[in-house]
């Protein structure tokens, strides 16, 4: 059941307020949430309750609940203006924020309540304070593409450069979240459109990444820099290219330099190329892109199988619409560790296969990490023997498959181990299997 007071305070019933301080009652008291009346009337909107608990108590009037609310942020929180303006005129402390280290002008940007940041910038709000995620009024202000807030903001003070404990600016959010209006408002008043995060990715990078088209625009248009990698060594066309966003990248290839590319030693034909973005990878070999790039050792590194090349990875993806592509484009079928063929054979794709065996595919591949005396080919396919037959119809080697250097004696152990690396297993001696 609701307490008397509150109940009193909620239908604004001022004259029982005043009979229950006139008969003694201390109106002062917090309850276990540590709320007092003045708060409950913040709450409420009970501007008449709230003046005469003001008067009543001068001393409660930034008094917090456990929450360590006060009543301007609880006013502020629910928009009531009046009992805002009531409190700012009584003299109360505009930045005394809650354990979210939110103040009340926090609040405002947060509810898009432009009247209630006015009055708090004109009553002296700090407009950088920084919550406990490091976000100013103003960050907060552009996630929500508030023009009149950010306008307030700016004007009463608010630093546009300011950035949360991960480097990031008013101007990254706006580019980050899509905020066109925003991101435009700021450029006009000078914030660095170059500018990046702890993670180096830059502003166009992160638009990039969520397929924000305008502003990849609006930032190429006002001379965002293409060329600045993020901590991993991609570039924001890497990141278009693995998104799959065609128009985007179409925007990024004439900036992009060819030099930056490779010197992260991957190729945005990979990332289309993994993540199947077939009209991304033929735009990407129309504008010039070499399908024979490989992966740098060190992201070579990060596959089990070691590949290295864009055709690896359709073949991989058994995408056969790619893999014809990259060759007809002169992709080599005999560049990676794990030939594409043995791939095929495995996935049982004799399309694939046919594509590149015409190709030049090495009908008689081996994997060097694992020496045979017979083609490897032979190996893959002995569980599909109408696969076996049409390599052997071919001319793959099978009398390979008849010679051992042990002849009817038995084989020594293999002595297996995996390097630091991680490594496909490698024997400690080159191992012959026969």
């Amino acid at each position: 059941e609701l307490d008397p007071v509150v109940a009193a305070i909620k239908d604004g019933d001022e004259k029982a307020v005043c009979n229950m301080m006139k008969s003694g009652k201390d109106l002062s008291e917090p309850n276990k949430d540590g709320w007092i009346p003045l708060h409950e009337a913040a709450y409420y909107g009970q501007v008449g309750c709230l003046s005469l608990l003001q008067k009543a108590y001068p001393g409660t009037i930034d008094q917090r609940t456990l929450n360590e609310e006060t009543a301007l942020y609880l006013a502020t929180s629910r928009g009531n203006l009046d009992c805002l303006l009531t409190l700012l005129q009584a003299g109360a402390e505009p930045d005394i924020s809650n354990k979210a280290r939110e103040t009340p002008l926090y609040k405002a940007c947060e509810r898009k309540n432009a009247e209630a940041a006015r009055l708090l910038v004109q009553y002296n709000a700090d407009t950088n304070h920084r919550c406990n995620r490091g976000w100013t009024a103003l960050h907060e202000a552009v996630s929500r593409n508030d023009l009149e807030i950010i306008d307030i903001l700016v004007k009463g003070g608010a630093k546009i450069e300011s950035a949360n404990a991960y480097g990031i600016t008013s101007l990254f959010v706006a580019a980050e979240s899509g905020q066109l209006e925003a991101l435009r408002y700021l450029a006009k008043c000078g914030a660095d459109i170059n500018t990046q995060a702890s993670d180096n990715a830059s502003a166009l990078y992160e638009a990039c990444k969520n397929g924000h088209l305008p502003i990849v625009e609006f930032l190429l248009s006002q001379g965002a820099d293409a060329n600045k990698a993020n901590k991993d060594g991609l570039l924001p066309l890497h990141i278009a290219a693995k998104k799959g966003i065609c128009e985007i990248v179409s925007m990024l290839i004439p900036v992009t330099s060819r030099t930056r590319v490779k010197r992260s030693g991957i190729s945005p034909l990979h990332l289309a190329a993994e993540r199947n973005n077939d009209d991304i990878l033929e735009e990407l070999i129309d504008a010039g892109y070499d399908v024979n790039t490989a992966l740098s050792n060190e992201r070579s590194c990060l596959y089990e199988d070691r590949r290295t090349t864009p055709l690896y990875f359709s073949v991989f993806n058994n995408n056969i619409y790619a893999t014809e592509l990259l060759l007809q484009a002169g992709a080599n079928p005999n560049v990676d560790l794990i030939n594409p063929l043995l791939i095929s054979i495995r996935h049982g794709c004799l399309k694939t296969m046919k594509l590149l065996l015409d190709h030049g595919a090495n009908i008689n591949a081996y994997i060097s990490s694992h020496p045979t005396t017979f083609p490897a080919t032979i190996m893959f396919s002995m569980k599909y023997l109408s696969v076996l037959k049409y390599l052997l119809d071919l001319g793959c080697d099978a009398v390979s498959c008849f010679e051992c250097q042990y002849g009817n004696g038995p084989h020594p152990a293999l002595n297996f181990r995996r390097d630091r690396l991680n490594d496909p297993q490698l024997s400690k001696e080159p191992t012959i299997v026969q």
